[in-house]
Order: structure tokens, then C-alpha cells, then sequence
């Protein structure tokens, strides 16, 4: 994971997961399988192992993050060992029940940059039952791939860019921090055009910035990050009426 601690901090799973239920809450999802995507017998222990986990937890996905060290990039390579995995991986999702999903990584350096690619993968193994893709809005921006995929959607990340004179092949995940009016990556612009689609799932904060972890009051400013997002939301339904 991209936090140096243990998986519920070494609580027990089942303990994890009755704790979640009696406060009202869901286990999403669980983070992560990393590279999935350099598919090898310690990738196969790992997605067991994390099913297992996220089952004992009651969690509804686990999550696959493709190889994203500068590898796997060649055309026709990345498509066949995205299939490989897969391939391997959907068996494993359907006898445990859980969707997996997916998050193509708009980093030149990716291996799966597009979530086009990853959507005729899942058509082509008839995995769209239990592979799903994360729409996060800062990889999209960086792909530049226009379309959204609302129906193979799994869950949204959303984090914000706000540096201006930020070149969008120079964002790293750094300089992600809560989506603001001085956001550069469109955030609002993608959520429209998500719940335009059909999506209904669950959207997620995933802000890697060190002043967004150091922040005072993270409640106020998540709430006011929100409430910005929704408001906006709700002028453009208004401005449809």
C-alpha cells in the first residue's frame, strides 16, 4: 500500500470488518496488488492472499495497480500481458464473489495508461461481472483519453491539481491535494460526465500531497472540498431544468 503500516494498523480482518458494520460503514475496497499486470506465481499468492483477506474483512474489491517503473509499455506486450493476468485473476473473483479493480495509471512510465485498453480486456476475457476500472480523475487527465467509461466503472478517485504552471506530463502524485476552484484537472467536468453515464458508485478522496496529509483540520476542508464539488454539480442540473 502507499501507507508504510499494516493493513487495518494488524487488527484481525473479521475484527476490522465487525468493527466497520457496527458503525454503519463499508469496506469499499482493499489496496493493492502491485505490478498485477507482471503476472508470476508471487503475483497469484498476493491476489489470493488479498481476497482472502478482503473477504474475511467483508470488503467489496480488492485493487490491481499495473507495473508503472517504465517496463511492459510496448504495444501489443502490455495488451497480451494485461489478458495474462486477467485471465489468471477472474476465476479467483468469482468463486470469492468480489470484483476486482483496475486503475490505469496516466504516467508515461505506465503500462496501462488507458482505460480503452483495459475495457476491451475485460470484454475480451467476458470479465465485466467481476473486473471493474477506477476512474480517477488525475490519471485521466494525464492519459488524455476524453472518454469516460461510466458502465465499467467500479469506483472514482478524485484529487486536485492546483499549480497552474504545471505541465501535465510533469504532475506526479505529489502535487495532488482536495479539489478546489483552482483546480486544474476538471474534476467537476469529469463527475458530470460519469453521472451523466449511469455511475452511482462511491467516489473517493486519493490526495498524495504532503500539505494535504499536514493539514490542521482535514474534516473542514474535506467538507468544504465537497460541498464546492456538489454545489457546482447541482448548478449545471439547475441550468439543464
Amino acid at each position: 500500500t502507499d501507507i508504510a503500516r499494516d493493513l487495518f494498523d494488524g487488527m484481525d480482518p473479521e475484527q476490522a470488518g465487525k468493527l466497520a458494520k457496527d458503525k454503519g460503514l463499508r469496506i469499499v475496497g482493499l489496496s493493492q496488488v502491485y505490478p498485477f499486470n507482471d503476472w508470476n506465481k508471487a503475483r497469484d499468492t498476493a491476489v489470493r492472499d488479498l481476497i482472502s483477506i478482503a473477504k474475511a474483512a467483508d470488503a467489496e474489491t480488492i485493487n490491481l495497480i499495473p507495473r508503472n517503473d517504465g517496463a511492459g509499455r510496448g504495444d501489443g506486450e502490455r495488451q497480451a500481458n494485461l489478458i495474462v493476468a486477467l485471465t489468471a485473476i477472474l476465476p479467483m473473483l468469482r468463486d470469492a464473489n468480489i470484483v476486482g479493480l483496475v486503475e490505469p495509471l496516466g504516467f508515461l512510465r505506465s503500462s496501462l495508461r488507458a482505460k480503452s485498453e483495459l475495457v476491451a480486456a475485460i470484454n475480451a476475457i467476458d470479465g465485466a461481472d467481476h473486473v471493474k476500472l477506477v476512474h480517477d480523475t488525475f490519471h485521466h487527465t494525464l492519459s488524455a483519453e476524453g472518454e469516460v467509461f461510466a458502465g465499467a466503472t467500479g469506483i472514482v478517485h478524485i484529487s486536485g491539481v492546483v499549480d497552474p504552471d504545471l505541465r501535465i506530463e510533469d504532475m506526479e502524485d505529489e502535487h495532488r491535494v482536495l479539489v478546489d476552484t483552482h483546480d486544474c484537472l476538471g474534476n467537476v467536468a469529469q463527475l458530470r460526465a460519469l453521472l451523466r453515464g449511469g455511475y452511482s458508485g462511491p467516489i473517493s478522496y486519493e490526495c498524495f500531497s504532503p500539505k494535504t496529509h499536514a493539514l490542521r483540520d482535514p474534516f473542514a476542508a474535506i467538507k468544504a472540498s465537497i460541498e464546492f464539488i456538489t454545489t457546482q454539480l447541482r448548478a449545471e442540473a439547475n441550468l439543464r431544468r
